[in-house]
């Protein structure tokens, strides 16, 4: 039996992966260790998807190296996003790295690890196109939520992104498959199940078919007891049918909230991003929701500097948020990634696109602050999920906030609050662009 240390990075669906690597390590007899010292094998997974998630990864990478020249861990076994698009700098460039396995090998996590343990290298690169595997996880979220992904893949290609050549085509898992996961993950207590995919919104399209499932899916998810929210992610917005929409407004359990990235809203930009749709159709598709699912809170992810971004274009951007007073809102400037099509195209400087990034992120702030003073006296339902001692505060998140994402309302309560219990908060204020209150009366 060996020490196994992990470090997850980069989005939610990298992590259900890490999870999976651990359940199988587990399985086989190995050790799963809270800290990496004292690791016989240090897993990194990785994300590689832009600039700063390389150079998150490669940071670890570094670190790992540092601890194991002093003793203080064995080998060191790269996996996940970057191991698959610089699988050859990593061996050339990095020789503390013992081992790597692609996005298609994360089933080949056992004999990888054993076979560092016996001194043999490691280089497995499975076919990324390969349906997803069923397997247990260990969840390294809280005990009451957790990530739910039902695919693996893209076929969307937009023109600034690598995830389609590392991740593959688009792969459904099966409902029952889904279904099942969902139930067990009730059965050990979580109250939250946070749906994501490259895609949420295609799931189902290239099984037997080829349907639109997620809507199915969504109400069979409510239907498991113990289950309080579900959290849908990542939807496209010309894959939300009418269908979908009446799902998500008629069925409690789906919080009112929906995570549709959309880029940008300019007519050209989008068409050079290859992304389907047009800003029109974005604005109308964003009305009628609100229209037809009261409370609905929005985010999106917004890229500035994209290629074919002038002031005019950007200007565009801005107006557009500030009609449309999206409650969530993430901005990223563009970062050009070999081997996309974008990173061919002209495009404003680096300086140009984090200033209009900046920018976007102080009109979004001005739109929150609204958000939040319109929640001032309203009692809201919050899950707990924890307790800040230096505070003297617990602290939660409301169906407006998906975790690691969005913000937490800080509380207090005249009794014990366990973590993973929901509790009426009444909203008294906003301290540093969060929510803070007291607990209702009982």
């Amino acid at each position: 039996m060996a020490k196994i240390g992990f470090i997850s990075l980069g989005c939610a669906k990298n992590q259900v992966n890490c999870e999976q690597m651990m359940y199988r390590l587990q399985e086989a007899g190995h050790e799963i260790l809270q800290d990496v010292n004292g690791a016989d094998v240090v897993v990194i997974n990785t994300c590689g998807f832009i600039d700063s998630a390389k150079s998150e990864a490669i940071d670890n990478i570094i670190a790992m190296g540092q601890l194991k020249e002093a003793g203080a861990i064995g080998k060191i076994l790269v996996t996940g996003c970057l191991s698959q698009r610089y699988q050859d700098e990593i061996l050339e460039e990095m020789p503390e790295v013992d081992g790597l396995l692609g996005t298609g090998s994360y089933g080949e996590i056992v004999p990888a690890v054993e076979a560092l343990l016996e001194g043999r290298s490691v280089e497995r690169f499975g076919s990324i196109h390969a349906p997803e595997e069923e397997v247990g996880r260990v969840l390294t979220t809280p005990q009451h939520y957790a990530y739910l992904k039902i695919a693996e893949g893209c076929d969307n290609h937009c023109a600034y992104c690598v995830i389609p050549s590392l991740r593959g085509k688009y792969r459904s898992r099966q409902m029952d498959d889904v279904l099942y996961e969902a139930r067990t993950l009730a059965a050990d207590g979580v109250k939250e199940l946070i749906v994501v995919a490259q895609d949420t919104s295609r799931y189902g399209t290239d099984l037997p078919g080829h349907k639109r499932l997620l809507g199915e899916l969504l109400r069979q998810l409510c239907r498991i007891e113990g289950i309080h929210w579900v959290r849908v992610h990542y939807l496209y917005p010309d894959e939300i049918d009418d269908e979908l929409i009446d799902v998500i407004a008629s069925e409690p359990k789906i919080v009112k909230y929906l995570d549709i990235p959309i880029q940008h809203i300019n007519n050209d930009i989008l068409r050079r991003m290859n992304r389907r749709g047009n800003g029109a159709y974005v604005e109308a598709l964003f009305q009628k929701l609100r229209e037809r699912i009261p409370g609905l809170v929005l985010r999106t992810s917004l890229i500035t500097g994209l290629p074919g971004e002038g002031e005019a274009e950007f200007q565009e951007l801005c107006a557009f948020l500030k009609r449309a007073k999206l409650e969530r809102v993430g901005a990223f400037a563009f970062s050009p990634e070999e081997g996309t099509p974008a990173a061919k195209m002209e495009y404003p400087d680096s300086e140009v696109a984090a200033q209009r990034a900046e920018i976007v992120e102080e009109l979004q702030s001005r739109i929150m602050d609204a958000y939040n003073e319109a929640m001032l006296g309203k009692t809201l339902e919050v899950l707990t999920d924890g307790y800040d001692p230096e505070e003297d505060l617990y602290y939660g998140r409301t169906y407006a906030d998906s975790p690691e994402i969005d913000g937490r309302v800080w509380f207090t309560a005249d009794r014990t609050v366990k973590t993973g219990s929901f509790v009426s908060v009444t909203v008294t204020g906003v301290r540093d662009g969060e929510l803070t209150g007291q607990e209702a009366a009982q």
